[in-house]
């Protein structure tokens, strides 16, 4: 024991260095003195609280969720929750695959993926060492039973989000009533289409985000999912009135200030607002309230294949690259990242039918 050790616990004076785990802490107090060591320590305290403040809402969400999949694993299986070892991230991946679920189902793979990843950053986060070695065997045989079940014929999950496209926007422009929501949801699909929106986007949009320029709208697009999606998109106004994202959002928001007031024009309100059926606004939406009225509205249009939340994001990437726009204008207007697999996806799609290697041969 050194003696820095015995006067910590023999008799810690006031200003002692709070207790590392790691030693760390001790480390740096035997190098510069326990006073430096106490601010490197609150130092750490501080990027720590920094790091939690800046995790999107969504993500920390995830890790909750997968921490509570791990429980029920490690509860059912008899293991404990704090090692994290070759065969029990191995035995996890499995057990997702063949039963993970609370209905005793077993779950897709990409959600087993998503539910291994998180699950490792949580056990890290508690102090327990996930190697990369254990980690990288557990994904190896996750994607080797997930590919076993494709052979199968087995197909589990939504797969992709169907892409909206000009059709399906012409559609709901014209299925849309006169009304209040009428004019909301024409407006939500219109600019969520024309920016590429996530779900939680137009949620998260307040009035002071959108502004009207001469040419179209300026849309301050703030999620914090990733360095890409803080971003400034531009909406054009469109040849074509019908469906057209500026004059949708022009005529929502007059409407929306006719009916009830001057104070849903103040840059801090809900840029889209929830409305019940008495035509009474109920605040802001939430992501789960977008998606489903983005399904409700495609249904009422009669889109042949029902559009998801997701839809609209994967539209603006498919119809962008159907008129010859190139991946840099795609990914600048949607915040993907340049090389973004996402976005190269979606645009395979357009690819897959009209740059097809098989068109004009026979």
């Amino acid at each position: 024991m050194t003696p820095l050790q015995e006067e910590s616990v023999e008799n810690p004076p006031e200003s002692a260095p709070p207790v590392n785990p790691s030693g760390l802490v001790l480390r740096w107090a035997e190098r510069h003195g326990i006073d430096t060591a106490r601010r490197l320590a609150e130092a750490e305290d501080l990027a720590d609280a920094v790091a939690k403040e800046i995790t999107p809402d969504n993500t920390v969400d995830t890790y909750a969720k997968s921490w509570r999949v791990w429980e029920r694993f490690c509860a059912t299986q008899g293991l404990p929750l704090t090692e994290a070892t070759r065969g029990a991230l191995v035995a996890f991946a499995v057990w997702m695959l063949r039963e993970g679920r609370q209905d005793g189902r077993g779950y897709a793979p990409s959600a087993a993926k998503t539910h291994l990843s998180a699950t490792a950053v949580g056990l890290r986060e508690r102090g327990q060492t996930v190697s990369k070695d254990a980690f990288a065997e557990a994904r190896t045989a996750l994607e080797g039973l997930a590919v076993k079940l494709l052979k199968t014929g087995e197909r589990r999950g939504r797969g992709k989000a169907v892409a909206a496209d000009v059709d399906g926007l012409r559609a709901i422009a014209r299925s849309c009533p006169p009304t209040l929501t009428g004019l909301r949801d024409r407006a939500l699909v219109l600019t969520g289409f024309h920016y590429a929106s996530r779900a939680s986007e137009p949620a998260g949009l307040l009035t002071g985000d959108v502004a009207l320029h001469p040419r179209g709208l300026a849309v301050s697009v703030l999620t914090g999912k990733t360095r890409y999606s803080v971003r400034e998109a531009k909406v054009l106004y469109a040849q074509d009135a019908e469906v057209c994202p500026v004059r949708a959002w022009v005529a929502y928001r007059a409407q929306l200030v006719a009916e009830h007031g001057e104070q849903w024009a103040a840059p801090s309100t809900p840029a889209f607002v929830g409305i019940d059926r008495w035509g009474h606004v109920t605040g802001g939406m939430g992501p789960d309230s977008v998606t489903r009225a983005v399904k409700r509205i495609s249904q009422r249009a009669g889109v042949p294949i029902v559009w998801t939340g997701h839809s609209l994001r994967a539209g603006l990437a498919t119809e962008g690259r159907k008129k010859g726009k190139d991946a840099v204008a795609i990914s600048r207007q949607g915040g993907w990242a340049p090389d973004s697999r996402e976005m190269l996806g979606y645009m395979r799609t357009a690819d897959e039918w009209d740059d097809n290697a098989s068109a004009g041969l026979t």
